[in-house]
């Protein structure tokens, strides 16, 4: 494990899993960095657990330990938690990356992108940069994005930037959740992020570019 600290925030990267006894609380940010956006083809390289906006954990996924038994034993047990929520920023991909490298449905979701496009109707703008300056007054650095993260080696960028994708999930979820109760739009976020499972089916058996409600 190595350890990296980012102003007020913790960061623990792991190379075989999560620790035992971490205190979960009942919620955490997830994201997940991939070799690409293609279902298909490419892989899961790191996934991010975000505790608080002070404490974040990286798991770095080796591509040859996917099916080894006994493996990530402690992540898995988490993503499969039903008691925890799970916020997402985009949810139905990192739920999709999960269920292909993992076989596991995660429950209890929450995504930041879905909430934001029920209820930030005035603009179009949804990405997690944009939340991020608009309702916490947080710029975030984008610049990592794009990068190789399978490489052997993560840069210090890498790890802050992978951070950022987590810590600030919890205040963004508050704050768009006050908004969907204000909107009276709360249970039909409920409903769609229920939905997601099956939408993350679809797109992993190749309808993910098409619409099946569509005349």
């Amino acid at each position: 494990m190595k350890t990296f600290k980012f102003a007020d925030t913790s960061v623990f990267l792991h190379d075989q899993d999560l620790p035992d006894l971490l205190d979960y609380k009942d919620e955490i940010g997830i994201d997940t960095e991939t070799t690409g956006l293609n279902l298909s083809r490419d892989r899961l390289c790191l996934i991010q657990i975000g505790i608080s906006r002070k404490e974040c954990h990286l798991i770095k996924l080796e591509k040859s330990e996917f099916t080894s038994e006994g493996k990530y034993k402690n992540l898995k047990a988490l993503l499969k938690n039903s008691k925890i929520k799970k916020i997402f920023h985009y949810a139905r991909f990192d739920l999709a990356v999960i269920k292909k490298f993992f076989n596991i449905d995660c429950q209890n979701i929450f995504c930041t992108k879905i909430a934001s496009k029920l209820v930030r109707t005035y603009t179009d703008r949804h990405g997690l940069k944009d939340l991020c300056k608009e309702i916490l007054e947080v710029d975030l650095n984008k610049s990592q994005q794009s990068s190789d993260w399978s490489a052997s080696s993560l840069s210090k960028n890498q790890i802050k930037y992978a951070s950022h994708d987590v810590i600030f999930l919890f205040e963004l979820k508050q704050r768009l959740y006050e908004m969907l109760v204000r909107e009276d739009r709360l249970k039909i976020s409920e409903k769609i992020f229920s939905f997601l499972e099956t939408r993350v089916e679809l797109d992993l058996l190749g309808w993910i570019d098409y619409d099946i409600f569509s005349h």
